[in-house]
């Protein structure tokens, strides 16, 4: 793509909503996102070139993208649907296991608290510098 295919750039704004919401001119728009598509484009330096966002015209880019993608024919694009699922046992029911005897808790005696001294402690620090 060379400089002379970039006149329309930077992109003309159409509208400007109440928020600062930006409308850009369609025809315009279209040709930036298929200058992005070219082998080699630089996406950020277009962005810079049109005064947009890179993040935003990659969000373009990415739909236009998604929206030309035609759908494979091998693969069925129909709803999923849900198949039961039947399980057959030939000769007697299996016998579940007992579970295993719980292994008794021996016991103990209640914690007795410690009795607090009569007279309170006190702690103090003193600087040597």
């Amino acid at each position: 793509m060379t400089q002379d295919d970039l006149t329309f750039l930077p992109l003309r704004v159409t509208r400007v909503g109440v928020g600062g919401k930006r409308s850009f001119d369609p025809a315009g728009k279209r040709r930036l996102i298929e200058a992005c598509l070219q082998p080699g484009a630089s996406l950020s330096g277009l962005a810079l070139k049109a005064g947009v966002n890179a993040n935003q015209l990659h969000k373009w880019v990415r739909q236009h993208e998604r929206s030309n993608t035609p759908v494979r024919d091998d693969v069925a694009c129909g709803s999923s649907a849900f198949v039961p699922v039947v399980v057959a046992i030939d000769g007697p029911a299996p016998v579940l296991a007992a579970a295993p005897a719980a292994r008794p808790v021996p016991e103990r005696e209640p914690s007795r608290l410690s009795p607090r001294s009569a007279t309170s402690a006190r702690l103090s620090a003193q600087s040597t510098a």
